[in-house]
Order: structure tokens, then sequence, then C-alpha cells
């Protein structure tokens, strides 16, 4: 969705730079870095991204029985869609609990109950699977899919998701925001391919730019 990129650049969630280029948490040197937890200070454009997220979730046709969000950044944006939906909400930890009930789930999910996971990006999709495979195993919950602000498109992720047998869907990709961030002077036209090689070969994308 054209606006949800848009928004992405206005708020500075999306930030975009070849020389130097971002460092990610794996090590990998990426002309981009996405914080959407920054969007949640933004209440017009939250409002914008909540309806879209509803609106996408509404044309799966799919009755979603409970939204389930990944710690941490997926949690504020289950908790809106499922404010407004009026549906129940839990959060997935990242791995669980070490005390008390050991659980990684936080919330309620009934067995058999349709869950959809709401994630804020996906990179490699790891995190998301960690989900998927957390609420099928300790809740007998059937998952959806997964649904996300950003995608930065590596074929990692579709491989990962492909594995694991679940759909997934975001409101934004790699593919239409770069070209926007030209038409709209966040980067250099001659930048554009550069950039956007990135997600061909993530691991190697600095190695050719020295190339």
């Amino acid at each position: 969705m054209r606006h949800i990129a848009e928004i992405l650049l206005k708020t500075n969630a999306v930030k975009l730079s070849i020389n130097p280029p971002f460092t990610w948490t794996s090590g990998i040197k990426s002309p981009c870095y996405c914080d959407n937890r920054i969007l949640i200070s933004f209440p017009e454009y939250r409002d914008q991204i909540v309806k879209s997220f509803i609106e996408m979730i509404n044309s799966l046709e799919v009755k979603i029985d409970v939204i389930a969000g990944t710690a941490t950044a997926g949690i504020p944006w289950a908790s809106f869609i499922a404010m407004e939906m009026n549906l129940p909400m839990v959060f997935v930890r990242s791995k669980p609990k070490e005390h008390g009930t050991k659980k990684q789930i936080e919330g309620v999910i009934e067995d058999g109950q349709n869950v959809l996971i709401i994630e804020d990006l996906i990179s490699t999709g790891k995190s998301s699977i960690v989900a998927v495979n957390a609420v099928k195993l300790e809740s007998g919950g059937n998952v959806i899919g997964v649904m996300a602000i950003m995608d930065w498109q590596m074929q990692i992720a579709q491989d990962n998701f492909k594995n694991a047998n679940t759909n997934y869907w975001t409101l934004a990709n790699f593919s239409e925001l770069i070209p926007l961030a030209v038409e709209k002077d966040y980067i250099q036209k001659q930048d554009q391919d550069i950039i956007l090689s990135f997600k061909n070969d993530p691991q190697a994308w600095d190695k050719n730019l020295k190339n």
C-alpha cells in the first residue's frame, strides 16, 4: 500500500543510507533500517495503519477469533486491532518464561480457534515462525497466518514461511517503498538500483557494493 510506505518515510520509521550502511543485529550490512515502534507516537498515522490492517483482515474472508501480537513490537498493533474489532487478544513471547507457568503465550486461546499473528516487520521470518509454532503447540490454535506492516522481501523469509506452511501478508514492502523514496526525494535516483539489490543477496550486499 503506497500510503503506508509513505507514512514509514514521513515518520522516519524507515531510514535509508548507502554510505555508511546500517548494521543489523545479525551483523548484516544494509542500506535500510526500520523501527516501526516509532509509529505508535503518531496518532493520525497510527489510525491509518490500524484501518489498513483491518481492511486487509476483512479481505481474507476468514473468521478470526483471536489477535496475537509478537513481543514486543507486535503487541501494540495487536492491541489496537483487537480493540477496534472487539476480538480477544494475546501476546507471544520470543521464548517461554523460565519461571512460574513457563508459558510462552499470555492470554487465552481455545483449542481450534483461528488466530492471526501480528508483527511489525518481516525480515527473515524466523521470529514469526517461532510465534506460529508456539500458538500451535501451546494452545492448539489454528494459525491463519502472519500479518505485518513492512516486508523486506528476502528470499529466506519466503522459504521459512513456505517450510512452515504459513501464509503472510504485509501492508508495505521493500519494492514499493524504494521507488517512492526516490519520488519523494528521500534518496537519489542513481541509488535506487543499488538499494533494491539488497533483497537479492543481503549477506553479500555490502561486499558487492565495494566491488
